[in-house]
């Protein structure tokens, strides 16, 4: 990635990389349901990586990345700004608040599908991860 892209982008924390891959797939079909955003306050809330998070930037970190995609670039920028601010082990732990926010209205849309391959291989996730992922997220959202 050119150094440029990577100045524009700044450096955020791993709490922003995992509210922005959020954010990201939330976006990704253009349209953030309450559901989707219903979500993402609950992961905040009550998922462990997020003990030490002020939740009252969640907005501010959200608004953040969506001024960040609606550059040129956007979607790349992004996508390079959550891989950089990561610690290699809450890449899987990214993948899957990804895969929650997309099954979060009961079917994965096509786009927000495509993020997620984009994300994966992004984040470097392995197929086998990624499907053991996926599949658990399944399971967690399975309805009668």
């Amino acid at each position: 990635m050119p150094s440029d892209r990577k100045s524009r982008a700044g450096t955020i924390d791993h709490h922003a990389a995992l509210i922005y891959t959020m954010v990201l797939v939330s976006a990704a079909d253009r349209e953030m349901t309450d559901r989707e955003l219903a979500t993402i306050g609950d992961v905040v809330s009550h998922w462990p990586v997020f003990r030490d998070f002020d939740r009252e930037k969640l907005s501010s970190t959200a608004e953040d990345c969506a001024n960040l995609l609606r550059d040129e670039d956007g979607l790349d920028q992004v996508i390079e700004t959550i891989r950089a601010a990561l610690p290699k082990h809450l890449c899987e732990t990214a993948y899957a608040l990804a895969c929650d926010v997309a099954a979060a209205d009961g079917r994965a849309s096509q786009e927000e599908l495509r993020l997620l391959e984009m994300l994966r291989y992004g984040l470097e996730i392995g197929r086998l991860e990624a499907a053991a992922i996926e599949r658990a997220t399944r399971v967690r959202h399975a309805t009668l």
